[in-house]
């Protein structure tokens, strides 16, 4: 009798009926799907917080954290010296680079290219093998793929193939396309490497080339984000917030990388260039100057431009922030505004019932009597900075694309991710927040929040709705209750114009204090409803100071931060350049890295990243398939293939005829 028919929908049974029309075509599928969940499990890598560092992002990806120089040391131990097996790791790394040296200095290049074919073929069959042929075909570059699938698929060592295998090769070198072959290849090597990527956040500003990190995203396999605050900045600046593009701005001329504006999304920063000459160029900005990559070559006359152009956007964001401070759902941020607190005549501010001296009151466009009101020519550079932003097709394709794959966290594999906190109270119990008269925590306080900032970007037929959006965009970039910031304030105006630093402090949110206990870790599982000894939660967002001794591993192994300084600005606090996580069939190893220092001088020296690995979990028994996500998924379908194989054999449903 039919034991499951009641809990499928006869619906879904005629759709795979459409697709299994018979009961050996339902069976062959039954048992694919019965051998994929005993593959080992992939390999996922985590990383985070990576500040628009391209270089040292895209070399992490293409060494896969490490973990591909292990296995050639393994593999090509016994027949290659320390130094050719970095050779070989460094062509799988830069195929083509690399290709450029070797053909200069080889004497006999046709011998090469077959003996390195042959290393290179021998490692893809090791990096693939926990694949099906299926998946392995679909990676594969369709010019090249009956050949590259041939070679991966037959064994040296069968004599009846030897001299198959051989000649393929033979012909490959012969009809000069060991080239290409042998790209394609690595970058097979590279693809089979990690199965997913995992972004935790933090993708933008700082660093010099953020727009070339989302265009290495777009073109990765299968990845997911969790939003981090400077993400949600930029999301809200896409989305047509002038108080977000203000920070956006401002953030870019601190840092002195105006490059991923101008040239990575053609933002037009003349007009504000020009009103700042205007209006700033006799004012004192020596608190502007930007801060200047030592390698990047910078004119003077640029640095005081840029110096002009931060301070005024600096007091055109104060200006635009009262607006939403004024309207926002937590009363607690108009304390940020902080402009009509100033007395300008004896250049002082009073804070918390406390006097403190200005280092600066010298803001050319703010009138004392209504210091929020925006001048006309601050209006024009605003309403022609949001066209341009609003407009830049490269801008608004990356920002779809962090809304296609991002939220503000995800449950993967029995692993809770997201980039800040959960919003904690002192007593150990998550925090309340009223949104829209009714009471938000936890889980359900992210869900709503990301149903808002969804709004903000998807909405154009109710501005209301579109315009809170867009609020909450700017909120979660700097806000008390905001789960990306995690802290009190930012103290944006008492870093730029108050000496003493003690008023500039941003306390963080509980729940960095309660990090080390198994208790948050617990709790904060449970709300998410996450069960099991192999849950971890994993958040970047704080980087961790190695070098004071602090470690990344908290609570017992439960929560992992691995936001170790991606980025050069953090590396000198850090003591290191970034922490990544892999979990493979084996279990979780963290690898952290030392700085990068640049494409050119790696391949040149052969030199990777140095990192350090460190096993934080390892399982006795291997993972497989079946015991992760996608594993349950397949378990589902097999049991729904199963139905209609027993609805075929009782007549509920008819073959169809070949």
């Amino acid at each position: 009798m039919v034991k499951a028919h009641e809990s499928i929908n006869m619906q879904l049974l005629k759709f795979l009926a459409k697709q299994y029309p018979t009961i050996d075509t339902a069976i062959t599928e039954i048992i694919n799907l019965q051998a994929i969940l005993n593959l080992p499990k992939s390999t996922e890598h985590f990383v985070s917080d990576i500040h628009g560092e391209y270089e040292a992002f895209s070399h992490v990806l293409r060494n896969a954290s490490g973990v591909l120089k292990p296995k050639i040391d393994t593999l090509f131990m016994s027949e290659l010296s320390e130094r050719d097996r970095r050779s070989l790791a460094m062509l799988i790394y830069y195929p083509e680079k690399r290709l450029e040296q070797v053909i200069k200095k080889e004497e006999d290049i046709n011998d090469w290219y077959r003996i390195n074919l042959f290393r290179i073929i021998k490692l893809c069959k090791v990096v693939s093998s926990k694949y099906t042929r299926s998946k392995v075909r679909k990676a594969l570059p369709k010019e090249f793929a009956y050949v590259m699938e041939e070679l991966l698929n037959e064994q040296i060592d069968t004599h009846n193939k030897e001299q198959y295998y051989n000649e393929i090769i033979e012909r490959i070198v012969s009809l000069n396309k060991a080239n290409e072959f042998m790209c394609a290849f690595c970058y097979l090597i590279q693809r089979l490497a990690v199965d997913r990527l995992h972004v935790l956040g933090d993708i933008f500003d700082r660093g010099p080339r953020a727009d070339s990190v989302m265009d290495i995203m777009q073109r990765y396999h299968a990845i997911d984000i969790q939003w981090g605050n400077h993400d949600i900045l930029w999301m809200g600046a896409a989305a047509g917030s002038a108080a977000c593009i203000a920070n956006v701005i401002r953030i870019a001329c601190s840092y002195s990388n105006l490059q991923t504006l101008e040239e990575g999304y053609g933002i037009n920063l003349l007009p504000l260039a020009t009103f700042a000459m205007s209006h700033y160029k006799n004012t004192n900005c020596s608190l502007f100057i930007p801060r200047v990559d030592e390698e990047i070559d910078i004119k003077k006359d640029d640095i005081e431009l840029i110096a002009l152009m931060h301070k005024a956007i600096t007091i055109i964001q104060f200006k635009l922030e009262h607006k939403l401070s004024e309207r926002c759902f937590d009363e607690t941020m108009k304390k940020r505004d902080l402009l009509h607190q100033i007395h300008y005549k004896n250049k002082t501010i009073t804070l918390d019932g406390k006097v403190y001296p200005l280092r600066d009151v010298d803001f050319a466009t703010v009138d004392p009597s209504d210091p929020y009101q925006l001048t006309k020519e601050e209006e024009q550079v605003i309403d022609r900075l949001l066209h341009s932003f609003i407009h830049s097709a490269r801008l608004q394709e990356h920002i779809r694309f962090m809304f296609s794959k991002g939220s503000m966290y995800k449950v993967y594999n029995n692993n809770l991710l997201y980039h800040g906190c959960i919003l904690m109270n002192e007593d150990g119990t998550f925090q309340s927040i009223n949104l829209e008269g009714r009471a938000y925590y936890g889980k359900g306080y992210l869900d709503k929040l990301e149903e808002i900032v969804r709004e903000g970007y998807f909405n154009h037929s109710d501005p209301i709705i579109r315009q809170k959006g867009q609020d909450m965009m700017w909120y979660l970039w700097c806000g008390r209750c905001s789960p990306l910031f995690g802290k009190d304030k930012m103290a944006t105006f008492e870093r730029y114009f108050i000496q003493d630093k003690t008023c500039s402090i941003e306390h963080r949110n509980s729940y960095y204090k309660q990090l080390e206990t198994v208790e948050l870790a617990q709790k904060i599982l449970h709300e998410f409803d996450i069960t099991g000894e192999q849950s971890h939660i994993v958040n970047g967002h704080v980087p961790v100071q190695v070098k004071l001794g602090e470690t990344p591993i908290k609570a017992n192994g439960k929560i992992i931060v691995i936001d170790g300084g991606f980025t050069k600005a953090y590396q000198k606090v850090t003591g290191i350049a970034g922490y990544t996580l892999i979990y493979n069939s084996y279990g979780l190893q963290l690898a952290s890295h030392q700085p990068f220092e640049g494409v050119q001088k790696a391949i040149a020296s052969e030199k990777d990243i140095v990192t350090t690995m460190n096993i934080i979990e390892m399982v006795h028994n291997r993972k497989r398939v079946k015991d992760t996500d996608v594993g349950k998924d397949i378990i589902s379908q097999i049991q729904a293939l199963l139905t209609l194989v027993e609805y075929y054999r009782l007549g509920l449903l008819k073959e169809k005829e070949a």
